[in-house]
Protein backbone atom coordinates (compact mmCIF):
# COMPACT_ATOMS: atom_id res chain seq x y z
CA UNK A 1 0.00 0.00 0.00
CA UNK A 2 1.30 3.45 -1.05
CA UNK A 3 1.49 5.65 1.97
CA UNK A 4 -0.10 8.93 1.35
CA UNK A 5 1.34 11.48 4.16
CA UNK A 6 -0.87 14.20 3.57
CA UNK A 7 -4.17 12.13 3.81
CA UNK A 8 -5.56 13.18 6.68
CA UNK A 9 -4.68 16.82 6.00
CA UNK A 10 -6.48 17.21 3.05
CA UNK A 11 -9.53 14.88 4.81
CA UNK A 12 -9.91 17.33 7.62
CA UNK A 13 -9.89 20.52 5.48
CA UNK A 14 -12.38 19.09 3.38
CA UNK A 15 -15.23 18.36 6.41
CA UNK A 16 -14.23 21.32 8.54
CA UNK A 17 -17.17 23.34 7.06
CA UNK A 18 -19.43 20.79 7.44
CA UNK A 19 -18.97 18.95 10.22
CA UNK A 20 -21.93 19.37 12.37
CA UNK A 21 -23.17 18.31 16.05
CA UNK A 22 -21.26 19.84 19.07
CA UNK A 23 -17.49 20.39 18.65
CA UNK A 24 -16.30 20.21 22.04
CA UNK A 25 -18.24 16.29 22.43
CA UNK A 26 -16.18 13.56 21.60
CA UNK A 27 -18.73 12.19 18.54
CA UNK A 28 -19.11 14.34 15.67
CA UNK A 29 -20.79 13.79 12.43
CA UNK A 30 -21.31 14.99 9.45
CA UNK A 31 -23.93 15.46 6.61
CA UNK A 32 -21.53 13.93 3.77
CA UNK A 33 -21.84 10.61 2.53
CA UNK A 34 -18.43 8.79 2.47
CA UNK A 35 -18.84 7.73 -1.36
CA UNK A 36 -19.08 11.41 -2.06
CA UNK A 37 -15.91 12.30 0.46
CA UNK A 38 -14.00 9.56 -1.54
CA UNK A 39 -14.88 11.29 -5.07
CA UNK A 40 -13.70 14.96 -3.43
CA UNK A 41 -10.56 13.46 -1.89
CA UNK A 42 -9.75 11.65 -5.46
CA UNK A 43 -10.61 14.62 -7.64
CA UNK A 44 -7.58 16.80 -4.69
CA UNK A 45 -5.07 13.71 -6.07
CA UNK A 46 -5.43 11.53 -3.14
CA UNK A 47 -6.71 8.18 -4.57
CA UNK A 48 -9.06 6.36 -2.15
CA UNK A 49 -12.05 4.24 -1.47
CA UNK A 50 -15.28 4.95 0.93
CA UNK A 51 -14.51 2.32 3.05
CA UNK A 52 -11.01 3.77 3.88
CA UNK A 53 -12.94 6.96 3.99
CA UNK A 54 -15.48 5.48 6.41
CA UNK A 55 -12.27 3.75 8.94
CA UNK A 56 -10.34 7.14 9.04
CA UNK A 57 -13.22 9.41 10.25
CA UNK A 58 -14.51 6.39 12.40
CA UNK A 59 -10.47 6.94 13.53
CA UNK A 60 -11.31 10.76 13.85
CA UNK A 61 -14.30 10.20 16.13
CA UNK A 62 -16.62 11.01 13.47
CA UNK A 63 -19.69 8.89 13.15
CA UNK A 64 -21.75 8.79 9.34
CA UNK A 65 -24.97 10.01 9.23
CA UNK A 66 -27.65 10.27 6.48
CA UNK A 67 -27.97 13.37 4.33
CA UNK A 68 -30.69 15.19 6.54
CA UNK A 69 -30.67 18.08 8.28
CA UNK A 70 -31.02 18.31 12.11
CA UNK A 71 -34.02 19.07 13.91
CA UNK A 72 -33.08 21.94 16.65
CA UNK A 73 -35.38 23.73 18.04
CA UNK A 74 -33.35 26.64 17.78
CA UNK A 75 -32.68 26.36 14.27
CA UNK A 76 -32.90 30.01 11.65
CA UNK A 77 -34.24 29.18 8.50
CA UNK A 78 -31.01 30.79 7.32
CA UNK A 79 -28.90 28.76 9.49
CA UNK A 80 -26.89 27.04 7.05
CA UNK A 81 -26.73 30.16 4.91
CA UNK A 82 -25.28 32.27 7.36
CA UNK A 83 -22.59 29.13 7.85
CA UNK A 84 -21.63 29.33 4.59
CA UNK A 85 -22.07 32.84 4.63
CA UNK A 86 -18.95 33.12 7.32
CA UNK A 87 -16.91 29.74 6.10
CA UNK A 88 -16.91 32.18 2.33
CA UNK A 89 -15.50 35.13 4.22
CA UNK A 90 -13.28 33.38 6.55
CA UNK A 91 -11.33 31.46 3.76
CA UNK A 92 -11.24 34.77 1.60
CA UNK A 93 -9.39 36.75 4.45
CA UNK A 94 -6.43 33.88 5.14
CA UNK A 95 -5.99 33.77 1.32
CA UNK A 96 -5.43 37.16 1.62
CA UNK A 97 -3.13 36.90 4.55
CA UNK A 98 -5.93 39.36 6.96
CA UNK A 99 -6.04 38.52 10.39
CA UNK A 100 -9.45 36.45 10.61
CA UNK A 101 -10.45 35.99 15.14
CA UNK A 102 -12.75 34.35 16.65
CA UNK A 103 -13.76 36.29 19.85
CA UNK A 104 -16.06 35.41 22.38
CA UNK A 105 -16.15 35.63 26.75
CA UNK A 106 -15.94 32.28 28.59
CA UNK A 107 -18.42 31.89 31.27
CA UNK A 108 -17.62 33.92 34.46
CA UNK A 109 -15.88 32.16 36.61
CA UNK A 110 -16.04 32.63 40.93
CA UNK A 111 -12.66 33.79 42.63
CA UNK A 112 -11.96 31.47 45.68
CA UNK A 113 -11.69 28.51 47.39
CA UNK A 114 -14.66 26.95 45.41
CA UNK A 115 -14.91 23.62 43.34
CA UNK A 116 -14.08 23.39 40.07
CA UNK A 117 -15.24 20.51 37.61
CA UNK A 118 -12.78 17.77 36.85
CA UNK A 119 -10.53 15.53 38.27
CA UNK A 120 -6.35 15.39 38.36
CA UNK A 121 -3.60 13.45 39.58
CA UNK A 122 -2.52 13.38 43.38
CA UNK A 123 -1.48 11.52 46.17
CA UNK A 124 -4.14 8.79 47.20
CA UNK A 125 -6.67 9.72 49.40
CA UNK A 126 -5.39 13.50 49.75
CA UNK A 127 -7.72 15.46 47.68
CA UNK A 128 -7.76 19.81 47.37
CA UNK A 129 -10.40 20.97 50.15
CA UNK A 130 -12.89 23.34 48.64
CA UNK A 131 -16.00 25.04 49.85
CA UNK A 132 -19.23 22.73 50.39
CA UNK A 133 -21.41 25.04 48.25
CA UNK A 134 -21.25 27.83 45.27
CA UNK A 135 -23.80 30.29 46.50
CA UNK A 136 -21.50 32.77 46.60
CA UNK A 137 -22.79 36.61 48.04
CA UNK A 138 -22.54 39.52 45.36
CA UNK A 139 -19.47 40.61 47.09
CA UNK A 140 -17.42 37.57 46.03
CA UNK A 141 -15.24 38.98 42.99
CA UNK A 142 -15.70 37.33 39.26
CA UNK A 143 -13.21 36.81 36.53
CA UNK A 144 -14.44 37.52 32.72
CA UNK A 145 -12.26 36.01 30.48
CA UNK A 146 -12.80 37.44 27.00
CA UNK A 147 -10.88 34.74 24.65
CA UNK A 148 -9.21 35.86 21.26
CA UNK A 149 -8.64 33.19 18.93
CA UNK A 150 -6.25 33.56 15.85
CA UNK A 151 -7.58 31.18 12.83
CA UNK A 152 -4.54 31.72 11.06
CA UNK A 153 -2.57 31.69 13.61
CA UNK A 154 -3.62 28.75 16.32
CA UNK A 155 -2.39 31.44 18.80
CA UNK A 156 -5.04 32.70 21.87
CA UNK A 157 -5.37 35.70 23.42
CA UNK A 158 -7.08 36.25 26.92
CA UNK A 159 -8.03 39.03 28.76
CA UNK A 160 -9.38 38.38 32.11
CA UNK A 161 -12.21 41.29 33.49
CA UNK A 162 -12.33 41.74 37.06
CA UNK A 163 -15.84 44.16 36.51
CA UNK A 164 -18.44 43.24 34.14
CA UNK A 165 -18.84 41.59 30.81
CA UNK A 166 -19.62 44.49 28.61
CA UNK A 167 -19.62 45.50 25.16
CA UNK A 168 -17.18 48.13 26.03
CA UNK A 169 -14.68 45.23 27.55
CA UNK A 170 -15.16 42.97 24.54
CA UNK A 171 -14.08 45.80 22.26
CA UNK A 172 -11.46 47.18 25.12
CA UNK A 173 -9.99 42.90 24.86
CA UNK A 174 -9.46 43.03 21.13
CA UNK A 175 -7.75 46.62 21.60
CA UNK A 176 -5.51 44.32 23.55
CA UNK A 177 -4.71 41.95 21.37
CA UNK A 178 -4.02 44.08 18.90
CA UNK A 179 -2.11 46.27 20.21
CA UNK A 180 0.34 43.05 22.03
CA UNK A 181 -0.14 41.14 19.04
CA UNK A 182 -2.25 41.87 16.18
CA UNK A 183 -0.47 44.77 14.68
CA UNK A 184 2.98 43.21 15.25
CA UNK A 185 1.74 39.77 13.17
CA UNK A 186 -0.24 41.86 10.18
CA UNK A 187 1.46 45.09 9.76
CA UNK A 188 0.17 45.84 6.84
CA UNK A 189 -3.76 44.83 7.39
CA UNK A 190 -6.15 47.27 6.51
CA UNK A 191 -8.88 45.03 7.56
CA UNK A 192 -9.79 42.63 10.29
CA UNK A 193 -12.54 40.01 9.73
CA UNK A 194 -14.34 38.93 13.25
CA UNK A 195 -16.55 36.09 14.25
CA UNK A 196 -18.67 36.31 17.24
CA UNK A 197 -21.67 34.65 18.73
CA UNK A 198 -25.02 36.38 18.28
CA UNK A 199 -25.32 37.81 21.83
CA UNK A 200 -23.77 38.57 24.94
CA UNK A 201 -21.29 41.68 25.37
CA UNK A 202 -20.47 41.18 21.46
CA UNK A 203 -24.20 40.52 20.33
CA UNK A 204 -25.61 41.61 16.95
CA UNK A 205 -27.99 43.75 18.55
CA UNK A 206 -25.85 45.52 21.47
CA UNK A 207 -25.38 49.39 20.38
CA UNK A 208 -22.30 49.21 22.30
CA UNK A 209 -20.43 47.03 20.47
CA UNK A 210 -21.07 48.76 17.39
CA UNK A 211 -20.14 52.24 18.80
CA UNK A 212 -17.07 50.53 20.65
CA UNK A 213 -15.60 48.83 17.03
CA UNK A 214 -15.61 52.13 15.54
CA UNK A 215 -13.18 53.59 18.22
CA UNK A 216 -11.18 50.74 17.53
CA UNK A 217 -11.80 51.25 14.12
CA UNK A 218 -10.67 55.51 14.10
CA UNK A 219 -7.63 54.51 16.54
CA UNK A 220 -6.15 51.59 14.37
CA UNK A 221 -7.06 52.60 10.78
CA UNK A 222 -8.69 49.38 9.94
CA UNK A 223 -11.79 48.05 8.59
CA UNK A 224 -13.70 45.89 10.45
CA UNK A 225 -16.06 43.12 9.38
CA UNK A 226 -17.99 41.01 11.75
CA UNK A 227 -19.99 38.18 10.72
CA UNK A 228 -22.18 36.97 13.66
CA UNK A 229 -23.47 33.06 14.18
CA UNK A 230 -26.95 32.46 14.28
CA UNK A 231 -29.15 32.14 17.32
CA UNK A 232 -28.17 29.48 19.48
CA UNK A 233 -25.11 28.40 17.55
CA UNK A 234 -22.31 29.96 19.55
CA UNK A 235 -21.08 26.67 20.12
CA UNK A 236 -19.41 26.74 16.39
CA UNK A 237 -17.46 28.99 17.15
CA UNK A 238 -13.56 28.78 17.09
CA UNK A 239 -13.12 30.11 20.08
CA UNK A 240 -15.66 27.49 22.03
CA UNK A 241 -13.61 24.56 20.72
CA UNK A 242 -10.10 25.62 19.80
CA UNK A 243 -9.23 28.08 22.64
CA UNK A 244 -11.96 27.80 25.78
CA UNK A 245 -12.21 23.88 25.54
CA UNK A 246 -8.44 23.53 26.29
CA UNK A 247 -8.19 26.18 28.85
CA UNK A 248 -11.27 23.93 30.94
CA UNK A 249 -9.32 21.20 30.09
CA UNK A 250 -6.17 22.60 31.80
CA UNK A 251 -7.72 23.90 34.80
CA UNK A 252 -10.05 20.93 35.95
CA UNK A 253 -9.88 20.42 39.53
CA UNK A 254 -7.92 22.88 40.27
CA UNK A 255 -9.75 25.40 42.43
CA UNK A 256 -9.50 29.27 40.85
CA UNK A 257 -8.49 30.75 44.52
CA UNK A 258 -7.20 34.14 43.21
CA UNK A 259 -7.07 35.99 39.52
CA UNK A 260 -2.93 34.89 39.41
CA UNK A 261 -4.10 31.50 39.30
CA UNK A 262 -6.26 32.22 36.40
CA UNK A 263 -4.30 34.00 34.42
CA UNK A 264 -1.06 31.22 35.14
CA UNK A 265 -3.56 28.43 34.20
CA UNK A 266 -4.69 30.50 30.84
CA UNK A 267 -1.39 31.12 29.85
CA UNK A 268 0.36 27.82 30.09
CA UNK A 269 -2.62 26.35 27.99
CA UNK A 270 -1.08 24.13 25.34
CA UNK A 271 -2.17 21.37 22.71
CA UNK A 272 -0.77 18.94 20.74
CA UNK A 273 -1.06 20.54 17.86
CA UNK A 274 0.67 23.76 19.38
CA UNK A 275 -2.09 25.75 20.64
CA UNK A 276 -0.53 28.80 22.49
CA UNK A 277 -1.64 31.50 24.84
CA UNK A 278 -0.88 34.80 25.76
CA UNK A 279 -3.07 35.89 28.80
CA UNK A 280 -3.40 39.52 30.30
CA UNK A 281 -5.42 41.13 33.60
CA UNK A 282 -7.59 43.46 33.06
CA UNK A 283 -8.65 45.31 36.37
CA UNK A 284 -9.98 48.40 34.92
CA UNK A 285 -13.70 49.62 35.38
CA UNK A 286 -16.68 48.44 33.00
CA UNK A 287 -20.07 50.09 34.19
CA UNK A 288 -23.58 48.40 33.03
CA UNK A 289 -26.53 50.35 31.83
CA UNK A 290 -24.29 52.58 29.08
CA UNK A 291 -26.99 53.94 26.81
CA UNK A 292 -26.50 54.60 22.97
CA UNK A 293 -28.43 57.03 21.40
CA UNK A 294 -29.90 56.98 18.10
CA UNK A 295 -27.62 60.45 17.55
CA UNK A 296 -24.53 58.02 18.10
CA UNK A 297 -25.83 55.27 16.15
CA UNK A 298 -26.12 57.53 13.13
CA UNK A 299 -22.79 58.54 13.59
CA UNK A 300 -21.15 54.84 13.46
CA UNK A 301 -19.85 54.25 9.63
CA UNK A 302 -21.52 50.83 9.06
CA UNK A 303 -21.84 49.03 5.93
CA UNK A 304 -24.42 46.24 6.09
CA UNK A 305 -24.30 42.85 4.19
CA UNK A 306 -27.00 42.03 1.74
CA UNK A 307 -27.42 38.95 3.06
CA UNK A 308 -28.97 39.52 6.79
CA UNK A 309 -27.22 42.64 7.46
CA UNK A 310 -27.75 42.86 10.81
CA UNK A 311 -25.35 39.54 11.22
CA UNK A 312 -23.03 40.71 8.39
CA UNK A 313 -21.75 44.00 8.57
CA UNK A 314 -18.40 46.27 8.16
CA UNK A 315 -17.49 49.16 10.05
CA UNK A 316 -15.09 51.67 8.76
CA UNK A 317 -12.77 54.39 9.65
CA UNK A 318 -14.16 57.74 9.98
CA UNK A 319 -13.54 59.52 6.67
CA UNK A 320 -11.83 62.49 9.03
CA UNK A 321 -9.77 60.34 10.54
CA UNK A 322 -6.08 60.17 10.78
CA UNK A 323 -4.86 56.71 11.18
Amino acid sequence: MVSDPTLMQALEKLIDSQTRGDPQSPLRWICKSTRAIAKELSKKRHPISHMKVAQLLHDLNFSLQSNRKTEEASDHPDRDAQFQHINTAVKKCLKQELPVISVDTKKKELIGNYDNAGQQWLAAKQPIKVQGHDFPNPEVPRAYPYGIYDLARNVGFVNVGTDHDTGEFAVASIRGWWRHEGRKIYPSAKKLLITADGGGSNGSRLRLWKLELQRLADETGLSISVCHFPPGTSKWNKVEHKLFSFITSNWRGEPLRDYETIVNLIAHTTTAKGLKVTCKLDRRKYPTGRKVSDEEMMRINIARNKFHGEWNYEIKPQINTLT
